[in-house]
Parts: C-alpha cells; structure tokens; sequence
C-alpha cells in the first residue's frame, strides 16, 4: 500500500483528492493548521489528519519525524485574500504566499529525501487559472500559484532521474468552500468566460489527480494539467 500526503486536505478540494487516494488503496495523511473540526470529519477510512502548519519549518521536520516518507504529496494547502493591490496590506500578501508557495517548497524539500530513496515517487501541486490568466483583486494569489507552476517545471528536471514525477493540477472554478463567498456578479463573471459554462465539481478534478498519482502517469512530469472547463 502506498502512502499518500496531501496538504490543507481536510475539507473542499484537497478532501476530494484525499477520498479519492484512499478508494485506490492509498493510506492517507492530510494535513491542516487550524479548523479541527473539519479535521475530525476528513478522519475516515484510510485517511488520518494530522496538524501541521505548512508555512513553519520546524513544524514541518516534526511532522516527517513522527510520520516517516511518502510515495505521493499533493500540495492543496491554500486560501485567497482579495484586494485590490493598491488596498493590499503587506501580511495579504505575504501570508497567502506563505501557504501557497514557501509550504509546497517546506514540504518538496522534504518529502523528495524519501522518494529518492525509493526511487519513486509522484508529486502534484494544486494551482490556479489565475496563475495565467490573471485576474483583478488576486496579485497575491496569481503570483503564489504562478510560483508553484515555475517550482513544478524546474523540480521535475532536479529529480527525474530518481523516477520521481512533479506536475502542477490547475482547477478552474470548481464548487467549494474558497468559491462559495464570491458574489453573484462575480460568480456570472467567472462563468461566462468558462466554455462548457459551469463550475467544475471536486471530484472531476481528483480524478486527475488520482491518474497522475497513478503508475500509467509514469512518463508525465514537468506538466500542467488544467481541468477547468476550457477556462485556458
């Protein structure tokens, strides 16, 4: 049985990846750093939750200290703070980055000494349409996932040689608790700019995941796999 990590996969979108990771014999280990309610709910069949604040290194050593190596990560750690950048504080912007970005580098760094060992292992980081097409009142958070789609390319070359893939999963619009606190001018925005006109579901998008987890995405890495309805 192979291990499984995925980050901020308590509730939404890492969940989803984290259900579907565990129904192909995964064992599972999501990681949160502050709703232990949703934590407590995540618990289930081959999934554990264990509190872990991404963005702190020692916390992160801890962590693989008491959990050991994996043979999968999926960094889906994240929230949104939108501002205009003109109204955009110094924490808005650091804070999202923090997440985002130094977290899927504090776990990379640490989850590929054991993938090397093994010579294997699959890595995914979650990013965002707004990586490349941009959109007004998200600078902090284009920026982050943009981050991550240049780590995911520039990984990829540094570890294939030990059989281990990184790819980027870029989720379009999709149905969870980061959307539903948008407005319905900006939700009618966002949709009439989607082709197949809707928002996606999480679990159209963990299926994704779970086949570039998989043995038959073994010659896919440095990529960017969007799901987003044709949104790029």
């Amino acid at each position: 049985m192979r291990r499984a990590l995925i980050s901020g996969g308590t509730k939404g979108l890492g969940l989803a990846i984290a259900r579907e990771l565990a129904s192909a014999d995964h064992e599972v280990v999501v990681t949160y750093a502050h709703d232990d309610e949703s934590a407590k709910s995540a618990n289930g069949d081959r999934i554990r939750s264990v509190k872990c604040d991404v963005t702190r290194a020692d916390e992160v050593d801890a962590f693989f200290q008491r959990e050991g190596d994996f043979d999968v990560f999926v960094h889906s750690a994240g929230f949104r703070r939108d501002k205009l950048m003109m109204m955009m504080s110094e924490s808005d912007f650091d804070d999202v980055i923090d997440v985002h970005l130094k977290g899927g580098f504090l776990i990379a760094r640490r989850v590929i000494k054991g993938m090397i060992a093994k010579k294997f292992g699959r890595i995914l980081f979650v990013v965002s349409p707004s990586a490349f097409l941009g959109r007004a009142g998200q600078t902090n958070y284009a920026a982050a996932k943009a981050g991550l789609t240049g780590m995911t390319r520039s990984l990829a070359r540094e570890v294939a040689r030990f059989r281990i893939t990184v790819n980027a999963l870029s989720s379009g619009f999709v149905e969870t608790g980061l959307t539903r606190d948008l407005s319905d001018t900006a939700r009618k925005e966002i949709l009439s700019g989607i082709p197949l006109g809707r928002a996606g579901l999480p679990e159209e998008i963990s299926w994704a995941a779970r086949f570039l987890a998989s043995d038959r995405a073994s010659y896919i890495t440095g990529q960017v796999l969007g799901v987003d309805g044709g949104l790029t």
